[in-house]
């Protein structure tokens, strides 16, 4: 192996959650982006007694990306070491990690895509990832961490909340669909049971069930847990870009085109014993669902199996994804989404709730204080807020993005749109307007289409019965070769790749060129004007401090 890895402890300490501890934060940082919200900015948050919250998306190609940069400083390394099967950690390390960093302009390893059929090998990097971002953000304080999940990425949920777990994470909050299954996927991994997940295939009327057995991965193949799957579409014919691009050989593009087997019958060679009493120290964390109106937080309470620790009561000025107006869908002359009454959330009816001992707290457009004041009289617990805290100092976003969202807001010259079609979830999706990014249509003209990460694709049963997987920001021959109407395709956006491009992991393309990224804010950034009313720098201290309405 390249390096050894750090010695650190590996088993995690059981702790009481913070409900149990009888304390709620008034402040929840969100989990934004892919990275945005990365362990810096959480445990900076953590450590001031509010929640810091990592954002669960899209860890496994950040886990791979940094070891390849050489992983300056060594934070991953370390974490890494604190996982309780040394080999699989090992495993990856060997894969993935370059001393001192890949050349410039060479381009990333790919990672193996997530999918419900043999995809063990990106199941076992998700919940790595997802270990190690939860292990830095607790490292070294005593305050709670959160992570957030989107449930519109069906697989990655149950490994990567395995992963947190490990890590012992405090809170996970999912957005963006209908988190009823949480709580009882939250209890069950906690125990080290395996989990039924039901997958929404296009064209089916059933569910796909795909089963996650949380000990079976720990024990699963070291070999396998090295390899890439060398497809971009999940297996389903030969790849759009080959893994390289256009005209670029294979080797060149350090792409392995390698089978992932099933799992050995017996145990494989080198693999050491699971750590004693493993399972036995993991907790489970608390769930918050994050919604758009109260009658879905109603409906998630009335069940033990689906009613959370809490909600997130999100508007639509919040950035990311965002629930669509309720009725028929209309736009603006602008194409943004026109929203009513009926998406003002009737804060009284989540009285009762509260009676019921469920807490809940609100988002968009939350950052300041009279917000905050507003929220608590209201019966809420806190806010939650993200953009104050994506462009502070601590924050995952490339410092070049940040500062060019303060300057053109100091100049009055911001605009960020609740853009309808640009994600295939089919969500509304916040876009900031700014030069050389995915907000330009010429950039997105421009960006060769290619499905090479697939967080995003949705399953779809096949003419010959199996499944497969599809997105509409794919090419559109791709997607619509696997039965994809080409109309929803119209102005779609690489999420994937353009949100890591965002925190300085985009893909190197042929011809030195490097995906373009894509920004995400909220619609209400006053709160520039008083914590950077001249463009200067500010920490997530700073944000906390002038939300509590304390000196700054």
């Amino acid at each position: 192996m390249p390096t050894a890895l750090v010695s650190a402890p590996t088993v995690p300490v059981s702790v009481p959650t913070a409900r149990a501890a009888g304390t709620l934060p008034q402040v929840i940082q969100g989990g934004m982006g892919v990275g945005v919200s990365g362990w810096q900015l959480a445990r900076a948050v953590s450590r001031t007694g509010q929640l810091g919250v990592v954002s669960g998306t899209a860890l496994d190609a950040v886990l791979a990306r940094r070891l390849q940069l050489g992983d300056p400083g060594g934070d991953v390394r370390r974490a890494l070491a604190a996982f309780p099967v040394p080999e699989l950690a090992a495993a990856v390390m060997e894969r993935y990690y370059v001393p001192g960093g890949i050349a410039e302009g060479e381009r990333f390893r790919t990672e193996p895509m997530l999918r419900a059929e043999r995809g063990e090998a990106a199941e076992l990097l998700t919940v790595l990832g997802n270990f190690v971002e939860v292990w830095l953000a607790k490292e070294g304080h005593e305050g709670v961490v959160g992570i957030n999940y989107l449930a519109k990425v069906q697989l990655a949920v149950a490994p990567g909340l395995f992963g947190a777990i490990l890590a012992g994470v405090d809170y996970v909050l999912v957005g963006a669909g209908v988190p009823a299954h949480i709580p009882g996927l939250a209890r069950r991994l906690s125990r080290g049971e395996p989990v039924t997940v039901e997958l929404a295939v296009d064209g089916d009327e059933a569910v796909y069930e795909h089963r996650f057995d949380p000990r079976a991965v720990l024990a699963g193949d070291v070999r396998g847990a090295a390899r890439t799957g060398g497809r971009c579409d999940g297996g389903e014919g030969p790849c759009e870009c080959g893994g390289a691009g256009a005209g670029q050989p294979k080797g060149n593009a350090r792409v392995q085109d390698v089978e992932i087997g099933a799992r050995p019958s017996t145990e494989p060679e080198g693999l050491s014993a699971l750590p004693e009493g493993l399972f036995a120290g993991l907790h489970r964390p608390d769930v918050l669902a994050i919604v758009s109106l109260p009658v879905l937080a109603s409906y998630l309470a009335r069940d033990e199996t689906t009613r959370p620790d809490g909600f997130v009561i999100e508007t639509h000025g919040a950035g990311g994804h965002s629930a669509p107006p309720r009725g028929a869908l209309k736009l603006d002359e602008d194409g943004e989404p026109v929203y009513g009454p009926r998406d003002v959330p009737d804060l009284a009816k989540m009285a009762s709730l509260v009676d019921q001992g469920i807490p809940f707290w609100l988002a968009g457009g939350a950052a300041h204080p009279e917000r905050l004041a507003e929220a608590r009289a209201a019966g809420a617990a806190g806010v939650q807020v993200g953009s104050a805290f994506a462009l502070c100092e601590e924050s995952g976003m490339a410092a070049e993005l940040r500062e060019q969202v303060k300057s053109r807001a100091q100049d009055d010259t911001l605009k960020v749109r609740n853009d309808a079609a640009a994600s295939p979830t089919a969500f509304p999706f916040k876009v900031a307007d700014l030069p050389g990014t995915l907000s330009e249509p010429s950039v997105r003209e421009e960006r060769r289409r290619v499905c090479d990460l697939g967080y995003l694709r949705t399953p779809y049963r096949t003419a010959k019965g199996a499944l497969g997987y599809r997105c509409s920001a794919e090419p559109e021959a791709a997607f619509a070769r696997k039965g994809g109407d080409t109309a929803l395709a119209d102005g779609k956006v690489c999420l994937c790749n353009g949100l890591l491009a965002a925190i300085g992991l985009g893909q190197r393309r042929p011809g030195a060129t490097v995906e373009p990224p894509v920004v995400t804010l909220g619609q209400d950034l006053g709160f520039l004007a008083e914590l950077s009313p001249r463009g200067e720098a500010y920490s997530a201290v700073d944000v906390v401090n002038w939300l509590m309405n304390s000196e700054r």
